[in-house]
């Protein structure tokens, strides 16, 4: 034990022995003085095209409507584990379901549907527990 202790002490003190600190970009560290930056300047790369009038303040708004689909599922029949999903977005609508074997053995499954006008509306279904024998719970 007290080898452990011993050992454990002598980490520390190792540890303790090199000051921490985050690099920057580059991966250097200045303990003493901070960081040091150098001018940033602005050149020019030239236009083949001829065209000189470009406005920095130019806003160019990049949108993408969001779309996805997904699904998964889980069967671990060892702990009882046994639900899956699936949902996909289109803009501001998202329509999914998911279902889950209860402790009791009956299958919960939820259809849901969300969008700005309706908001969030669910509809939850239960089916009666499946009656074969199950091995132990564990």
């Amino acid at each position: 034990m007290a080898f452990k202790f011993v050992l454990f002490a002598s980490i520390v003190a190792f540890a303790a022995a090199f000051p921490a600190g985050y690099g920057d970009y580059y991966g250097e560290h200045q303990l003493e003085g901070g960081h040091q930056y150098g001018q940033v300047e602005r050149i020019s790369l030239g236009d083949s095209h001829g065209h000189h009038d470009y406005h920095e303040d130019e806003h160019v708004d990049y949108y993408a409507p969001p779309k996805y689909a997904f699904k998964y599922g889980v069967n671990d029949f060892h702990t009882g584990d046994v639900k899956s999903q699936h949902e996909t977005r289109d803009g501001d609508v998202v329509k999914g379901q998911y279902s889950l074997v209860e402790p009791d053995g009956s299958v919960r499954t939820v259809d849901y549907t969300a969008d700005k006008h309706s908001g969030f509306n669910a509809v939850v279904h239960k089916t009666a527990p499946i009656s074969h024998h199950q091995g132990g719970h564990y």
